[in-house]
């Protein structure tokens, strides 16, 4: 892969000759706003990170998460390009290592867009629903393994991408029109969700990614951006699988980083882990040197201090790490999480372990996950019935009534009888794009639980 068409500032959607008059900003920088100004990012402000959202003002929702994720982007961003130019010098002429910072920015604000209510296990809710749930009677009538394996193991990374390039500005081709650059680099997984040769070899065979990048409805759209940036692939006989966009690999250490240190820090402050715990997994990250004041603090300011050097120490590490492989990377040929193989991926480990055993097992966790089960579940079941019902030009006053409760932009403007995949995705746009909070209230209502002005009649 070439550097020069990894960082193309084309975006999708436009051609070079209607790129905006300059204001100040590279493109990278408005892609940026773009993503920031968006109404699902907007959205992220009421969605789980963790722990669920009435239980402290201090725990993190998915919009903290991802704008902290974005400036520890940027910073890895910033370092490696300084670092790549100085090895590439002809790279000059077009770029500056703040480019690098504003492309891993962009892709890490926009990495969780796509992620439904209920955090990872709404994820899981929604696919155990078309697996084992009500929705497996459709497996049969839309009759394609590639995109009923979409459903069945539906995945936030492709829901996101399909936000970003066709949900949002569903007028305008390309959605918010973003670089090639970004979204090459927001896609961690670039390949659909079961490839020839996953069907062909059924049993024993693995790609080389654990999870999926876009649904079949948005391949054709990702084959542009792979193509446009220079993405090469790992075998001639996959249409739909591309080696990663270098910096996706930074985009993935930031999430990696931020979410290993905050989620530790969010259980100190709820009391899962006592200060000594959390002080003797954060210590072994940092240099002794750059402790000076420390013991001034009390124990919340000196978890902060603490999080705070070990995330900067991190970040310098990754920056090493990337470089000593970057020529692996550009043939293709490194397929490791960063933060696995840098000098303090033990020390990681150790946190991951104990964030298992004392934060994501706490009791409100895991009765948030059973109740996104039963919300969401219950929330596909009721829509998508009305929803083919709609399209059957069959409906009831009960769904004419739950069909006006779904905003027309999720009709797309189309023809009122899409194939059955289509009609489905539709649903999973609308539910999935809920926050937490409007997804607990319209499933109470629905079910009769709450009437509208907030009085529980159970």
């Amino acid at each position: 892969m070439d550097w020069k068409l990894l960082l193309t500032d084309d975006r999708l959607g436009i051609e070079k000759s209607q790129l905006s008059k300059k204001d100040g900003r590279s493109q990278f920088q408005k892609d940026f706003d773009r993503i920031v100004f968006s109404p699902a990012f907007r959205r992220l402000q009421d969605k789980t990170q963790v722990f669920p959202l009435p239980e402290s003002d201090f725990v993190h929702t998915r919009l903290t998460h991802s704008l902290e994720v974005s400036v520890v982007g940027r910073s890895l961003g910033n370092l490696v390009g300084e670092r790549i130019i100085a090895k590439h010098p002809k790279l000059k002429k077009d770029f500056t290592q703040f480019h690098f910072g504003e492309i891993v920015a962009a892709a890490c604000l926009a990495h969780d867009i796509g992620n439904p209510p209920f955090g990872h296990s709404g994820e899981d809710a929604i696919a155990e629903y078309f697996k084992n749930g009500n929705g497996k009677k459709f497996k049969e009538e839309i009759n394609d393994e590639k995109k009923w394996n979409d459903l069945i193991r539906f995945e936030g990374n492709a829901q996101g991408f399909r936000i970003i390039t066709k949900l949002q500005n569903q007028d305008v081709d390309g959605g918010l029109q973003l670089t090639y650059a970004t979204l090459s680099a927001l896609n961690k997984y670039p390949k659909e969700s079961l490839t020839d040769l996953e069907i062909k070899y059924s049993k024993g065979h693995k790609n080389i990614y654990k999870k999926f990048g876009f649904f079949q409805s948005e391949k054709e759209i990702f084959k542009n951006v792979a193509e446009k940036t220079g993405l090469t692939k790992p075998t001639a006989a996959e249409k739909y699988l591309w080696h990663r966009h270098p910096l996706s690999y930074l985009v993935e250490a930031a999430d990696d980083i931020c979410y290993s240190i905050m989620d530790l820090e969010d259980g100190f402050r709820l009391g899962l882990l006592s200060f000594k715990e959390t002080e003797s997994l954060l210590l072994p990250l940092i240099h002794k040197t750059d402790l000076s004041g420390y013991k001034k603090r009390d124990d919340n300011e000196k978890v902060g201090y603490l999080r705070a050097k070990a995330i900067s120490d991190l970040v310098n590490l990754v920056a090493d790490t990337f470089m000593e492989n970057e020529k692996d990377v550009l043939a293709g040929n490194f397929n490791k999480e960063l933060v696995t193989v840098i000098s303090k991926s033990n020390t990681l480990k150790k946190i991951e372990r104990a964030s298992i055993a004392k934060i994501y097992r706490h009791r409100s966790v895991v009765e948030r996950e059973v109740a996104g089960y039963e919300v969401l579940g219950g929330l596909l079941d009721t829509f998508i019935t009305a929803y083919n019902e709609y399209s059957n030009n069959n409906l009831t006053s009960k769904y004419r009534a739950i069909i006006n409760l779904i905003p027309k932009r999720f009709f797309f403007g189309e023809k009122n009888n899409p194939e059955l995949y289509q009609r489905l995705l539709r649903v999973i746009d609308f539910i999935s794009g809920m926050t937490d909070s409007y997804a607990v209230s319209i499933f109470r209502k629905i079910r009769g639980i709450s009437l509208p002005g907030g009085r529980v009649t159970e």
